[in-house]
């Protein structure tokens, strides 16, 4: 399974990935790696990245998840995945189950966590253009929703609760059984 979790800088991705990675014994892959050197120039002079500078970016980050998934069958990474089109992209060129975890936060507890990063190319000023962008997950996806101010180890545990109820409803569907 590849475990995407996702939200708006800020938001703690990077750390919750990080620590459902090692709780996990996964490889943890950092989304941010796989942007170019120009989308990165881009952000960090305060502009707002178009979908025709993330669509290569989806696609070479899934295409590392998803090689990811199938050398070691478990993979978390951490992802904007903002819009719904994005996150099936990523879906498609993962090409695995593939489960989504968005870290939701206040604009103003978000502001003040981006403005205190040292060092990361994404300004403060780009949080409401990626607040617009968001869509949540629908009921449809593969995808819960967690407070992000929630101390980390706090989130960890949701995460991986709400993963074991989410391969319980697996197995229940390809058996037959009932599933949470």
């Amino acid at each position: 399974m590849a475990i995407i979790v996702m939200g708006v800088s800020g938001s703690g991705k990077s750390t919750l990935g990080a620590s459902l990675a090692e709780a996990l014994g996964a490889a943890f892959i950092e989304g941010d790696a796989f942007h170019d050197a120009a989308a990165v120039a881009k952000m960090r002079a305060g502009h707002p990245l178009t979908d025709a500078d993330r669509w290569p970016w989806l696609d070479r980050l899934g295409a590392a998840i998803g090689a990811e998934l199938r050398a070691n069958d478990l993979v978390v990474a951490a992802c904007s995945a903002l819009r719904r089109c994005y996150r099936d992209r990523l879906v498609r060129a993962i090409d695995g189950p593939t489960r989504f975890i968005l870290l939701a936060g206040g604009a103003d507890d978000l502001r003040e966590r981006v403005a205190r990063r040292a060092g990361h190319y994404m300004p403060s000023s780009l949080l409401d253009s990626q607040l617009a962008t968001l869509e949540p997950p629908l009921p449809d996806e593969a995808a819960t929703t967690l407070d992000a101010a929630a101390p980390p180890d706090a989130l960890r545990d949701a995460a991986l609760a709400w993963l074991e109820g989410e391969g319980a409803a697996d197995a229940a569907r390809y058996t037959g059984g009932a599933g949470g």
